[in-house]
């Protein structure tokens, strides 16, 4: 049986596939369940410099929950949406609390819970065949996955509004401009794009980037004079890594950094 989700780890970087293209790499609970599983791996995996997260095939990244299955026992639907968000949840916290890059090549459609893996990696890298909405409320539900709590914070609570509650669909370009993703390819180039940005992140200072992700992520609630003594200790602690030293030698040499994630 073809696994509903693929991963493997090459060169320190994970490349994790949603594999259902023929349900347009909707989840069902399943692979919510797998999800959490090799976020749970991932977590563990110390070695891991970089995540990609992308879609099967050309068509979609993913189109969320996967409708089909909510109607098979439709007395029992809020137990099961309890059941998938659990795994799904998990996944999403875990891979967003990663202390290296996550990066997210849409490949294709994405919506409902699809918009939440997508939003919680840190890069979103769009083919320009990408299409993004909510859909949602199509169906009568509400948003979940993370998806009301990263979409308010990254395009605002009143196009967030709009986009969950009239279904919206934003082409790459409008996606790009309010805010949803980092660049626009050509769908051609849009794994090569991506293997390049991790291949880059995978030879960069892995824990320097694990505390700029923590410090941007803490900005929005922080007190501005609590947010900088957190700074002057990440930066403090940084100075006596491996990759801290090397950094600076390297500068004072004129030279490319070689840095470890150490």
């Amino acid at each position: 049986m073809t696994s509903p989700v693929i991963f493997e780890i090459d060169n320190q970087i994970g490349w994790l596939t949603l594999n259902r293209p023929e349900a347009f790499n909707s989840m069902d609970e399943e692979t919510m369940r797998r999800l959490s599983e090799i976020a749970n791996q991932c977590s563990c995996n110390h070695s891991l410099r970089v995540l990609v997260i992308t879609g099967s095939g050309d068509k979609a990244f993913s189109a969320g929950g996967d409708v089909s299955a909510f109607a098979r026992d439709p007395e029992h639907t809020d137990q099961l949406l309890m059941d998938m968000t659990t795994y799904l949840h998990s996944a999403i916290a875990r891979f967003s609390a990663l202390p290296c890059p996550v990066i997210a090549a849409v490949n294709g459609m994405t919506a409902g819970a699809g918009l939440g893996v997508m939003a919680c990696c840190d890069l979103v890298i769009a083919s320009e065949n990408a299409r993004f909405t909510s859909a949602y409320t199509q169906i009568g539900f509400s948003p979940d996955g993370s998806t009301s709590w990263y979409l308010t914070r990254q395009i605002g609570p009143r196009r967030a509004k709009e986009f969950f509650i009239t279904n919206r669909i934003l082409d790459a370009e409008q996606a790009l401009d309010w805010g949803l993703v980092n660049r626009v390819v050509p769908a051609e180039k849009l794994l090569d794009v991506t293997k390049e940005l991790a291949m880059m992140l995978a030879s960069g200072p892995t824990q320097a980037y694990g505390k700029v992700k923590e410090l941007v992520d803490q900005a929005q609630t922080t007190p501005l004079v609590s947010q900088m003594e957190t700074e002057a200790r990440a930066i403090a602690s940084l100075s006596q890594t491996s990759d801290g030293k090397e950094g600076v030698r390297a500068f004072i040499e004129k030279r490319p950094a070689r840095f470890t994630g150490h």
